[in-house]
């Protein structure tokens, strides 16, 4: 009488690859903020990607979430402060200042990220 051994159990399929990097996410989130200009929602999408995205990321890609995070926060205050005071007429000016800046940080962000580096000061108020 012959002893056979067990077959060994077959290997775990592979874990399903991701559809987009974690750099392509963090660009997606730049062309949402671009996109907001036209279409507001798209910030906001933007935005909660980055807060689910920022404590997972590696060092490089956690610069550019938190650079986002602020951005869209900030920029938030200064439409909000834009929009009030559109009543008297320094709004358009803030308003105005809201538009540089936030086209200002989402360019400066983008060519970093495609750069391979990481945002200086993320916390900053101007422009990082």
């Amino acid at each position: 009488m012959s002893t056979t051994e067990p077959a060994p159990p077959p290997p775990p399929p592979p874990s399903p690859q991701p559809m987009v990097s974690d750099k392509q996410l963090a660009l997606v989130v730049y062309i949402l903020y671009f996109a907001s200009y036209v279409v507001g929602i798209t910030a906001i999408i933007g935005v909660v990607i980055a807060h689910v995205q920022v404590g997972q990321a590696d060092p490089l890609l956690r610069s550019h979430y938190q650079f986002q995070i602020r951005t869209f926060w900030i920029g938030v205050l200064y439409l909000g402060i834009g929009i009030i005071l559109c009543l008297i007429v320094i709004g358009f000016a803030v308003l105005l200042w809201w538009f540089v800046w936030t086209l200002v940080r989402c360019v400066k962000g983008v060519l970093a990220l495609n750069e391979n580096r990481p945002i200086e000061n993320p916390n900053s108020w101007l422009f990082g």
